[in-house]
């Protein structure tokens, strides 16, 4: 990849002018690493995944030490849509054909406690908030008809009863928009500040013992029995490394690079809107649509719509209000005249069959990555189970490999993205038009 990610878009060490940037609860920032330093436990990546990482690492009494490019949280998990979903970013359906339903329920099971372990954590961190309720809003009648199927299924096979379908009338009454044919309200499911939670994993971490280092940007990785990353200023040598550098990936580790692809996605934050907050969602839920690329919109604590959604074809971000404000209109055309206050990008991962990527790349080194835009659960829980993994490989009770939850999702297929460094770039842009086509007519 020719363009480095970590510094297309943004300000060295500064985080997004963002509405969870102006609303981030304070923390200092923390120093650059310097010169060699040893560690038992060296991880890649201050987001969600790092620092449960870490955090989860350092409860189980090792040495552990934190290298991030620019600040805690600067990456996805800062500048997300907050969504704490229900399940795995593929359905229950996709899951038993692939991975058999015995593993499709543990899958289940572990999305279950990824949720039960952001609302956890959540609960003891400052400015976090989380709500329960996530709207599935559908636009043709066909979806509406699979979501009551599914929720039916997943009742009868899940044991999973919180999921309620909803007609047309039902789903306006909590969104406040005609653009609907129906849908489902998961009242299992919640929402959170995104950048306050992961402020608040690194505050967990630190007083856990974890040294954390910003604007410290690995360069280089050495691997062998006793892995190496370097920073311009420090080289970190440890027993086990951890990458949780998702989208961000870049050259640093080819075999993840080629198996899970960096997009970009695009946010706004309204003015308050007062009294109006209620003729747009009822109730405090988060939304997220049908689309391809797909929309998702929830209040903030200070009744602002927060609307992610629309898409860019480049590394470069876009006029960010210009592309949001279209489909924004599409489903609230009442809110014309609204002024947008915050105007944002971010890069997340995908990848092929959209299930996140984790993986062993080498000796004593794990990753987790690629969560497709269904991370805020998941990237939390795959922090507590890579530290499982590690544990368990540092103690010598597995011989080097357990069959935990990491390798359950390790095991799963993933294919390279087609066409290599040099075209897969193009074949995902060309994919990404088509169905974002296929949005816009109706199809």
């Amino acid at each position: 990849m020719a363009v480095n990610l970590l510094h297309a878009n943004d300000q060295q060490g500064q985080y997004p002018d963002s509405w969870y940037a102006a609303t981030r609860v304070a923390l200092a920032p923390f120093p650059r690493a310097t010169g060699e330093i040893r560690a038992d436990v060296c991880v890649v990546g201050a987001g969600y995944t790092g620092l449960s990482s870490a955090l989860h690492l350092a409860q189980k009494g090792l040495k552990v030490v934190v290298l991030e490019a620019h600040r805690v949280g600067f990456g996805a998990s800062g500048r997300n849509g907050g969504q704490v979903g229900s399940g795995q970013r593929q359905d229950q359906d996709w899951l038993e054909k692939v991975a058999g339903r015995e593993n499709a329920r543990r899958l289940w099971d572990m999305a279950q406690d990824a949720k039960a372990l952001v609302r956890d954590l959540a609960a003891g961190m400052e400015a976090v908030h989380y709500r329960p309720g996530i709207a599935h809003a559908c636009w043709h009648q066909s979806e509406v008809d699979h979501a009551k199927h599914y929720a039916e299924k997943l009742a009868r096979d899940y044991d999973y009863h919180e999921v309620e379908p909803l007609d047309r009338e039902g789903l306006r009454a909590l969104v406040g928009s005609e653009a609907f044919k129906g849908g489902d309200i998961d009242r299992g499911a919640g929402h959170i500040h995104a950048l306050n939670f992961v402020i608040g994993l690194a505050k967990l971490a630190m007083a856990a013992g974890v040294q954390i280092f910003e604007e410290s940007e690995v360069t280089r990785l050495i691997y062998g029995d006793k892995p190496v990353a370097e920073t311009a200023g420090a080289r970190v040598t440890c027993d086990h490394m951890v990458l949780a550098v998702n989208g961000y990936v870049g050259s640093l580790e080819k075999t993840i690079a080629a198996r899970v692809m960096p997009i970009n996605n695009f946010v706004v934050a309204t003015e308050p809107l007062g009294a109006r907050a209620k003729e747009i969602l009822a109730t405090p839920i988060a939304v997220h649509d049908t689309k391809f690329v797909v929309n998702y919109w929830r209040l903030s604590e200070d009744d602002r719509l927060i609307f992610g959604g629309a898409e860019s074809y480049g590394y470069r971000f876009p006029d960010v209000a210009k592309v949001v404000r279209k489909p924004l209109l599409e489903i609230y055309p009442q809110l014309a005249e609204t002024r947008i206050d915050y105007a944002w990008g971010g890069t997340l991962a995908i990848t092929v069959n959209r299930m996140p990527c984790f993986a062993r790349p080498a000796k004593n080194v794990l990753s987790a990555s690629g969560y497709s835009g269904h991370g805020v659960a998941l990237a939390t829980l795959a922090g507590k189970m890579i530290a499982e993994a590690v544990s368990a490989e540092a103690s010598g009770q597995t011989g080097g490999k357990t069959r935990g939850g990491f390798d359950l999702l390790a095991d799963l297929p993933h294919r390279r993205f087609p066409g290599g460094q040099a075209l897969r770039w193009p074949l995902l842009v060309s994919a990404m038009t088509w169905f974002s086509l296929r949005d816009r007519l109706g199809w």
